[in-house]
């Protein structure tokens, strides 16, 4: 399996809006895709508490049985129109991938 992990940090306004409400946006987006991806396997989305200089703002936690799956995933014009929002949106981002 592999553990596709991304955390973001968001402007504190963009696109004429405020975090929070682009918070709640792209995380209304993201649960969208395992609907659309047969690729994920695992999908989870929270939005963060800033607790620390350290947190980020919005985490996604997922997984996929190879990394072929995670390609498919990245290239999918679903997932595409997503990570479009959100670079719109975002100040900096954060990911890991790995096997387990």
């Amino acid at each position: 399996m592999i553990r596709h992990i991304v955390m973001f940090r968001f402007h504190d306004e963009a696109g004429g809006r405020s975090k929070n409400e682009n918070l709640r946006k792209a995380k209304e987006l993201l649960e969208t895709l395992p609907a659309k991806i047969n690729e994920i396997k695992f999908y989870e989305v929270g939005i963060g508490k800033e607790m620390s200089a350290a947190s980020c703002d919005l985490c996604l936690n997922s997984a996929f049985d190879n990394w072929e799956d995670l390609n498919i995933y990245r290239g999918h014009l679903e997932h595409k129109k997503v990570v479009e929002f959100i670079n719109s949106v975002r100040s900096e981002v954060f990911s890991s991938d790995y096997e387990y």
